[in-house]
């Protein structure tokens, strides 16, 4: 009977992505949560991912700190040092006992950050001087403040590269299936590629083609480092996340696709135009679609997606993949639920980023704990 239920939903159906053979397309996204003791992932992150673990079902780890200066929250977790790497084995051996496949989201700031998280309480690195004001956090209730940036010499642009490439190394190291470069959301990649926020006027400011050339330098050292095989990117053209706009930002995805493709990666992890910001959802004239198109290998669309508008995603092909963060955080059988068409438990937002290692975090209810 199940299998009868599978067949009807497009997200249920197999793929296979790459070398890795997934058995459904319910994406578990990329979700800060704030739990990693001085930027170490902790034990109980063990339970919270394979919770969320299914045979041929694909994980995406919480944004992953770089470098000592790519943090912007507090117990976000790093994958720069040996301890971190140390830390992160166990939790990926779970994942891969339960036959998921994992992969670890590398992740830079840039400007979304104040100085006591930089090294020495430096100022926080990015594209521009130009500082960001006060944001409400996702949640929808806290707020961010920030320390004015330092802009990037051109001289230490390939320092920040060579931090992406030994991530990705360490990654490789910890047991990871791949990695994910983090040049969404108004973070450091997004601060180049974004005319709203780079001013620049050296070689990586100015043109489109000079915006995307560091993200795309960090594409080609993780690529060059561990194989496209076992890269992904996830990127927002449409987002204002942390005041990063775009004022084309059609050509911008377009040009970073069709780059993206030279280079052969596995993925490409879109966010949808609905979603302008943290927790702010519009509907405008812009679609995913012709991005889609214009990509070789597989893709991710992600943003606000319930079950009827990822079947139908899948269905029209408009995504081969659907990430799903906040139903999946609350419901970490979410697969097994779209496939009984059962009721959701629904998220509590004072939680996402509450420094609680169980309340919030590995306490959502199972299906059969209600039976």
């Amino acid at each position: 009977m199940e299998g009868k239920v599978q067949g009807e939903q497009p997200l249920l159906t197999p793929y296979k992505m790459g070398k890795f053979q997934l058995s459904h397309r319910v994406v578990l996204a990329p979700l800060t949560r704030q739990r990693s003791w001085n930027n170490v992932p902790q034990p109980h992150a063990i339970l919270y991912y394979s919770q969320r673990a299914t045979k041929g079902g694909l994980l995406i780890t919480e944004a992953t700190g770089v470098s000592d200066t790519a943090q912007g929250y507090a117990h976000t977790p790093g994958i720069w040092t040996k301890e971190q790497v140390e830390a992160w084995k166990p939790i990926v051996d779970a994942v891969h006992a339960k036959g998921s496949i994992f992969i670890c989201q590398l992740w830079h700031v840039g400007r979304v950050s104040k100085r006591e998280f930089q090294p020495n309480g430096q100022a926080p690195l990015s594209s521009t001087d130009k500082a960001l004001t006060p944001q409400v956090r996702s949640n929808g209730f806290d707020v961010a403040e920030f320390t004015a940036p330092r802009r990037l010499t051109t001289d230490e642009i390939p320092q920040v590269v060579n931090d992406f490439r030994l991530a990705a190394r360490n990654a490789m190291e910890a047991g990871f299936d791949g990695v994910e470069i983090h040049g969404a959301h108004g973070y450091l990649l997004d601060q180049f590629m974004k005319d709203q926020v780079n001013d620049r006027t050296d070689k990586y400011g100015g043109s489109q083609e000079n915006r995307c050339r560091f993200p795309l330098e960090v594409v080609e050292a993780v690529v060059n480092e561990i194989g496209a095989d076992k890269v992904g990117i996830r990127l927002s053209p449409f987002g204002h996340h942390a005041q990063a706009g775009d004022s084309n930002p059609t050509a911008l995805g377009r040009y970073m696709v069709e780059s993206l493709n030279k280079y052969g990666v596995l993925y490409c992890h879109m966010v949808e135009p609905r979603i302008r910001a943290a927790g702010e959802m519009y509907e405008g004239p812009h679609s995913l679609v012709p991005l889609r198109k214009a990509f070789n290998g597989t893709f991710i669309a992600a943003g606000g997606y319930v079950k009827e508008d990822g079947n139908n995603a899948v269905a029209e092909e408009r995504a081969d993949l659907v990430a799903f963060g906040r139903w999946f955080l609350a419901n970490p059988d979410l697969p097994k639920r779209f496939a009984l068409n059962a009721p959701l438990n629904k998220y509590d937002r004072e939680t996402f980023y509450a420094p609680e290692p169980i309340i919030g975090y590995t306490d959502y209810p199972f299906l059969e704990d209600f039976e």
